[in-house]
C-alpha cells in the first residue's frame, strides 16, 4: 500500500462494506480506548522498531503492528508508585482528564510487558530493571495476560515504580466510523531499556521482527509485510526523525491529543481513497 499526500487506496472489500454501512444508515460503534508502543533500539547510526504479526484468528489478523491493545479495567484501578510526568501533565499532552491519562499510560506499559516481555519500571525513579526473561518473571507475565492479577499489583509486589517518563506520546488514531470494531488508540514511543530484550511471548502474535522503519515501509510497499495505515504512517514519521535523538525531539512537540481518523472518500468518478483527517 502506497500512501501519498492524497491519501491511500481502499481495499475493495472495505469499500463495499463502507457503501453498505452508509446506505443502511449504520450507527458507528463506540471506539474502545487503547494504547500501542513503538519500541525502538539503536542499530549502528540508525535505529530499529519492533513489529509483531497478529495471528490470523484475531482482529487485524496477519497484519504487522506495534505491541498494544485495549485498556483493561484494572488499568483504571491502578494505585502504583509513579515516576515521570504527573497524571495531570500526561492529561495535558493526551487531551484527557488526569485519571483517564494515567489509565492510558498504564495500559501502554502493561501491553508492552504482556506482548513483548519489556518492563518499563525500576526500583526507583532513576532506575530500570534489567533482564526480565526468567521463569519467575514469565510466570508473572502470564498471570497478567490471563487476568489473574493487575499490573499495579505486580509492580507493588516487586517494589517497583512505573517509569512513565520512558514513554513519549506520539499520536492518536480513531478507527473509521463504518468499521464494526473501533479503537481510539494512543501511540507512544519508547527506547528498549538496557539489559532487556524483546521476546515472542504473546499468544496474539505468530511472528516478530526488529526492522528499520524505512525498510519496513519498503517491504510493505513490495507486499512482503501487510500493515494498516496507522502503522505505515507512523513508521514514516519516526523514519523522518532521522535518529533516536530526533525521535525524542519530535515527540516533545507532537500533537498526541487530536485524533487522526481516516475518512473514506467515495467519488462518483475515480478511485476510492482513504484521506487522513
Amino acid at each position: 500500500m502506497t500512501i501519498d499526500h492524497d491519501g491511500f487506496p481502499a481495499p475493495p472489500a472495505l469499500v463495499e462494506h463502507a457503501r453498505r454501512f452508509r446506505a443502511e444508515g449504520g450507527v458507528p460503534a463506540v471506539p474502545r480506548v487503547a494504547a500501542t508502543v513503538l519500541l525502538l533500539r539503536p542499530a549502528g547510526t540508525d535505529f530499529e522498531v519492533y513489529l509483531i504479526r497478529r495471528v490470523a484468528a484475531m482482529a487485524f489478523g496477519g497484519m504487522y503492528a506495534f505491541p498494544g491493545g485495549g485498556v483493561d479495567r484494572s488499568d483504571s484501578q491502578a494505585h502504583l508508585d509513579w515516576a515521570g510526568p504527573t497524571p495531570a501533565e500526561w492529561g495535558r499532552r493526551l487531551g484527557l482528564a488526569p485519571d483517564a491519562a494515567q489509565t492510558v499510560v498504564c495500559a501502554a506499559a502493561r501491553e508492552v510487558f504482556e506482548e513483548a516481555g519489556v518492563l518499563l519500571a525500576g526500583t526507583d525513579a532513576g532506575s530500570v530493571v534489567g533482564d526480565v526473561s526468567g521463569d519467575d518473571w514469565e510466570s508473572a507475565r502470564v498471570a497478567l495476560e490471563q487476568h489473574r492479577g493487575g499490573f499495579a499489583e505486580l509492580l507493588a509486589e516487586r517494589g517497583l515504580t512505573l517509569r512513565s517518563d520512558l514513554l513519549l506520546p506520539w499520536s492518536r488514531w480513531i478507527t473509521p466510523e463504518f468499521e464494526p470494531r473501533r479503537f481510539d488508540t494512543y501511540f507512544f514511543v519508547a527506547l528498549l531499556p538496557e539489559g532487556q530484550r524483546t521476546r515472542n511471548v504473546s499468544g496474539e502474535a505468530d511472528h516478530t521482527l526488529w526492522v528499520r522503519p524505512a525498510e519496513a515501509r519498503a517491504r510493505a510497499a513490495a507486499g512482503e509485510l501487510t500493515m494498516l495505515p496507522p502503522t505505515l504512517v507512523t513508521l514514516g514519521q519516526v523514519a523522518a526523525a532521522g535518529d533516536l535523538a530526533g525521535v525524542a525531539r519530535a515527540a516533545a512537540t507532537r500533537d498526541a491529543a487530536t485524533p487522526v481518523t481516516p475518512r473514506l472518500d467515495l467519488p462518483a468518478d475515480g478511485e476510492p481513497r482513504f484521506v487522513l483527517a
